[in-house]
């Protein structure tokens, strides 16, 4: 086989957020469905922050340190912990764990977008869009994107109704948000 080049197919997580951020939902066929899968596609959203909170610790702002950290972490574990709770409830507790898992690694398509419209948006300031327009068109851009994805992972992960897809998009996001902003406004109370 000397000379010969074996193609090489990209790893299953590659191919598979490919075809998700497409809207394929064959895509979830290379994800994992074992709590292990979904432990994996969680670490890398754990080390990052907690990376974060670590440097500003050692920065010398050891509390901001930690409450970042923290919050991040209430955060990133509301939408697994709240979409179970409603795939239990309609009865796709089976479907949880792979929809959760592709989830977790979908989570990186965002800040890829973002970097693309951030492109495509300093293009067309080139072409003479006006500046205004700039910020409200890329961040629409984004949160459309992002509750698009929300949406059609939990429709096709879950194998729900478009309407109950919505209901976890925005139980999720609420749940998310409460989460983030009550503590912080019973700081400012307090």
């Amino acid at each position: 086989m000397s000379g010969y080049r074996q193609r090489r197919e990209p790893p299953a997580i590659l191919t598979g957020l490919i075809l998700l951020a497409r809207g394929r939902a064959e895509g979830f066929a290379h994800f994992g469905s074992s709590p292990q899968a979904f432990l994996a596609s969680l670490a890398p959203l754990v080390a990052f922050p907690l990376v974060g909170g670590v440097l500003v610790a050692l920065g010398g702002h050891p509390a901001e340190g930690i409450v970042s950290f923290l919050e991040t972490m209430c955060v990133l574990l509301a939408q697994p912990v709240i979409s179970e709770a409603l795939a239990e409830r309609w009865g796709r507790g089976e479907q949880w764990l792979r929809y959760a898992t592709a989830f977790n690694w979908c989570q990186w398509l965002i800040p890829l977008l973002a970097g693309v419209l951030v492109v495509l948006g300093g293009v067309l300031l080139s072409f003479g869009m006006p500046p205004d327009w700039a910020a409200p068109l890329l961040l629409t851009g984004i949160v459309g994107y992002a509750l698009w994805l929300q949406w059609f992972l939990a429709r096709r992960g879950l194998d729900i109704s478009a309407l109950r897809a919505v209901a976890l998009v925005v139980l999720v996001n609420l749940g998310t948000a409460v989460l983030l902003l009550f503590p912080r406004l019973l700081a400012s109370l307090g």
